[in-house]
Protein backbone atom coordinates (compact mmCIF):
# COMPACT_ATOMS: atom_id res chain seq x y z
CA UNK A 1 0.00 0.00 0.00
CA UNK A 2 1.04 3.60 -1.13
CA UNK A 3 0.59 5.86 1.76
CA UNK A 4 0.34 10.03 0.59
CA UNK A 5 1.64 12.19 2.16
CA UNK A 6 -0.56 14.72 1.15
CA UNK A 7 -2.19 15.25 4.67
CA UNK A 8 0.24 14.68 7.19
CA UNK A 9 -2.20 15.90 9.88
CA UNK A 10 -3.79 12.52 9.42
CA UNK A 11 -1.26 10.78 11.30
CA UNK A 12 -0.58 10.98 14.79
CA UNK A 13 2.84 9.35 14.71
CA UNK A 14 5.60 9.81 11.25
CA UNK A 15 4.50 7.26 9.05
CA UNK A 16 6.60 4.71 7.70
CA UNK A 17 7.16 5.92 4.24
CA UNK A 18 5.79 3.72 1.11
CA UNK A 19 7.24 3.59 -2.28
CA UNK A 20 10.00 5.73 -1.12
CA UNK A 21 12.21 4.31 -3.16
CA UNK A 22 10.45 5.33 -6.22
CA UNK A 23 10.54 8.83 -5.16
CA UNK A 24 13.60 11.14 -6.19
CA UNK A 25 17.18 9.98 -5.79
CA UNK A 26 18.74 13.16 -3.65
CA UNK A 27 22.46 11.76 -3.55
CA UNK A 28 24.46 8.81 -2.23
CA UNK A 29 27.10 8.29 0.48
CA UNK A 30 29.33 6.23 2.01
CA UNK A 31 30.48 6.90 5.97
CA UNK A 32 33.76 5.12 6.98
CA UNK A 33 35.11 3.44 9.78
CA UNK A 34 36.80 6.76 10.32
CA UNK A 35 33.59 8.90 10.96
CA UNK A 36 33.22 9.25 14.99
CA UNK A 37 29.30 8.52 14.64
CA UNK A 38 29.15 5.00 14.42
CA UNK A 39 25.68 3.97 14.01
CA UNK A 40 26.16 6.26 10.62
CA UNK A 41 28.60 3.87 8.79
CA UNK A 42 27.82 2.57 6.04
CA UNK A 43 26.37 3.47 2.17
CA UNK A 44 22.95 5.75 2.88
CA UNK A 45 20.93 6.93 -0.30
CA UNK A 46 18.48 9.98 0.51
CA UNK A 47 15.37 10.42 -1.08
CA UNK A 48 12.54 12.95 -1.21
CA UNK A 49 8.70 13.07 -2.06
CA UNK A 50 8.01 15.78 -4.71
CA UNK A 51 7.39 18.44 -2.18
CA UNK A 52 10.49 18.04 -0.58
CA UNK A 53 12.11 18.23 -3.91
CA UNK A 54 10.84 21.72 -4.22
CA UNK A 55 12.43 22.55 -0.52
CA UNK A 56 15.62 21.66 -2.09
CA UNK A 57 14.97 24.07 -5.14
CA UNK A 58 13.73 26.72 -2.77
CA UNK A 59 15.65 26.24 0.58
CA UNK A 60 12.49 26.24 2.39
CA UNK A 61 10.82 22.96 2.45
CA UNK A 62 7.16 23.04 2.12
CA UNK A 63 4.32 21.23 4.77
CA UNK A 64 4.27 17.79 3.70
CA UNK A 65 7.53 17.47 2.52
CA UNK A 66 9.02 14.43 3.59
CA UNK A 67 12.94 13.37 3.29
CA UNK A 68 14.04 9.26 4.07
CA UNK A 69 17.64 8.83 5.28
CA UNK A 70 18.20 4.85 3.96
CA UNK A 71 21.38 3.29 6.10
CA UNK A 72 23.09 0.39 4.25
CA UNK A 73 25.81 -1.89 5.67
CA UNK A 74 28.58 -1.66 3.57
CA UNK A 75 30.50 -4.98 2.03
CA UNK A 76 32.91 -6.51 -0.34
CA UNK A 77 32.41 -9.02 -2.99
CA UNK A 78 34.46 -10.73 -5.74
CA UNK A 79 35.67 -8.07 -8.30
CA UNK A 80 33.65 -5.15 -6.75
CA UNK A 81 35.24 -2.46 -4.08
CA UNK A 82 32.01 -1.68 -2.01
CA UNK A 83 28.02 -2.96 -2.60
CA UNK A 84 25.43 -2.60 -0.23
CA UNK A 85 24.69 -4.61 2.50
CA UNK A 86 22.02 -5.58 5.26
CA UNK A 87 19.68 -2.29 6.02
CA UNK A 88 20.22 -1.27 9.23
CA UNK A 89 17.58 1.50 9.28
CA UNK A 90 15.67 4.27 7.65
CA UNK A 91 15.42 7.85 9.34
CA UNK A 92 12.51 9.89 8.24
CA UNK A 93 11.65 13.54 8.58
CA UNK A 94 8.15 15.12 7.73
CA UNK A 95 7.36 18.46 7.52
CA UNK A 96 4.17 19.63 9.20
CA UNK A 97 5.12 23.11 10.55
CA UNK A 98 1.76 22.98 13.16
CA UNK A 99 1.80 19.66 14.38
CA UNK A 100 5.78 19.54 15.00
CA UNK A 101 6.24 23.56 15.76
CA UNK A 102 8.54 22.64 19.33
CA UNK A 103 11.23 20.66 16.54
CA UNK A 104 11.04 23.25 13.41
CA UNK A 105 8.37 22.06 11.90
CA UNK A 106 10.10 18.48 11.55
CA UNK A 107 8.81 15.02 12.52
CA UNK A 108 11.22 12.48 13.28
CA UNK A 109 11.19 8.86 13.45
CA UNK A 110 13.99 6.25 12.53
CA UNK A 111 12.35 2.43 11.37
CA UNK A 112 14.72 -0.21 12.45
CA UNK A 113 16.19 -2.85 9.48
CA UNK A 114 13.42 -3.24 6.73
CA UNK A 115 10.45 -3.07 9.81
CA UNK A 116 7.65 -0.96 8.38
CA UNK A 117 6.56 -0.82 12.09
CA UNK A 118 9.68 -1.28 14.69
CA UNK A 119 10.67 2.30 15.91
CA UNK A 120 13.55 3.40 17.21
CA UNK A 121 12.89 6.65 18.27
CA UNK A 122 11.31 7.23 21.49
CA UNK A 123 9.67 10.71 21.80
CA UNK A 124 11.70 11.90 24.39
CA UNK A 125 14.95 11.27 21.71
CA UNK A 126 12.89 13.04 18.91
CA UNK A 127 14.03 16.29 20.67
CA UNK A 128 17.74 14.83 20.15
CA UNK A 129 16.80 14.44 16.83
CA UNK A 130 16.29 18.17 16.33
CA UNK A 131 19.00 19.19 18.26
CA UNK A 132 21.50 17.58 15.63
CA UNK A 133 19.17 19.26 12.86
CA UNK A 134 19.07 22.85 14.94
CA UNK A 135 22.74 23.57 13.39
CA UNK A 136 21.65 23.80 9.81
CA UNK A 137 18.55 26.02 10.40
CA UNK A 138 19.78 27.98 7.22
CA UNK A 139 18.62 25.11 5.40
CA UNK A 140 15.21 24.24 6.81
CA UNK A 141 16.98 21.76 9.01
CA UNK A 142 17.98 19.93 6.32
CA UNK A 143 21.46 18.50 6.36
CA UNK A 144 21.47 17.47 2.85
CA UNK A 145 21.37 19.00 -0.69
CA UNK A 146 20.13 17.37 -3.61
CA UNK A 147 22.92 16.44 -5.93
CA UNK A 148 23.01 18.66 -9.42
Amino acid sequence: MYISFNNISDYGEVPYPEGYRHWAHVKTAIVGHENPFMRFRGMHHIYANDLAMKGYVSGKFPDGSVIVFDLLEIKTEPNTDIVEGERKFIDVMVKDSLRYDSTGGWGFEEFNKNSLTERNILNLSKQKCFNCHAKTKPTDFVFSAFRK
